[in-house]
């Protein structure tokens, strides 16, 4: 059985507690598939990207075969802004979607989900463009000095894989969630000097785990997601902040996604 978020953001947790440690979270169109189900949660496989988790049962929408069908003929449209107004047309409703959210529409910007009919502004409707660094760079500047959450994946709260994995996904690369599994992907690149803008750089703890990802803006500045979404300068040692000049991320390796 499978469902859809129809709302702005919804927590996926660790464990079937409100109190459960935040993992992630599920974006309005994503779908997921209904692994169990319990009394009030239900464990789901994020369909998008592969991610596990609980949620909320009363925050997933049961895809019926109607609105499975419905999808199929929709074209798939990715929110490449921070945020966009949706509203509820027969309640009037109005919500704000999370960049990275799934519109499954005509080019209308109407589309029905069960016995709700939702709009969006048709401009708002773009399908990606041919992916290139400044493009990746430029929807990642928007992001700036939005709050670091573990497991967020909004201008309101992000984590540094969330905002990777949010940015690629705009330009029509989905990535895995956590920088640990990202690491897998792309390109290596040997040296910080032949990195190009959009590239990304992976960092470890003292156990040389991964732990923490940025996107280049060029060979010596980075943005990351650490407090907050800001930039700062990088060398071949790692992440120098601006405010101490100490080293603050240790550089483990280097990847070309684009």
């Amino acid at each position: 059985m499978n469902g859809i978020i129809t709302l702005p953001l919804v927590p996926l947790r660790a464990s079937d507690n409100e109190r459960s440690e935040l993992i992630s979270q599920l974006l309005f169109g994503e779908r997921v598939e209904i692994i169990e189900t319990r009394e009030r949660w239900i464990f789901v496989h994020n369909l998008t990207d592969n991610y596990w988790g609980w949620v909320d049962r009363k925050m997933v929408k049961i895809l019926t075969s109607l609105d499975e069908e419905r999808i199929l003929h929709y074209t798939e449209f990715i929110v490449q802004r921070p945020f966009v107004v949706c509203t509820k047309t027969i309640s009037g409703e109005r919500m704000f979607l999370a960049g990275g959210s799934i519109i499954h529409s005509d080019e209308s910007g109407q589309f029905a989900i069960g016995s709700e009919i939702y709009s969006i502004d048709s401009s708002e409707l773009i399908l990606p463009i041919e992916t290139n660094g400044q493009r990746l760079i430029e929807l990642t500047k928007n992001y700036l000095n939005a709050p670091y959450l573990w497991g967020g994946k909004s201008i309101f709260g992000i984590d540094c894989s969330g905002l990777v994995q949010v940015v690629f996904a705009m330009c029509g690369i989905q990535l895995p969630r956590d920088a640990s599994d990202q690491v897998e992907c792309g390109q290596v690149i040997d040296f910080l000097s032949e990195t190009k803008s959009g590239d990304l750089a992976f960092f470890e703890n003292k156990d040389g785990r991964i732990i923490h990802v940025g996107i280049l803006l060029n060979s010596h500045q980075i943005i990351h997601a650490s407090g907050h979404v800001k930039i700062e300068a990088i060398d071949s040692q790692g992440i120098i902040s601006a405010q101490t000049g100490e080293y603050t991320h240790k550089l483990r390796v280097l990847k070309r996604i684009i």
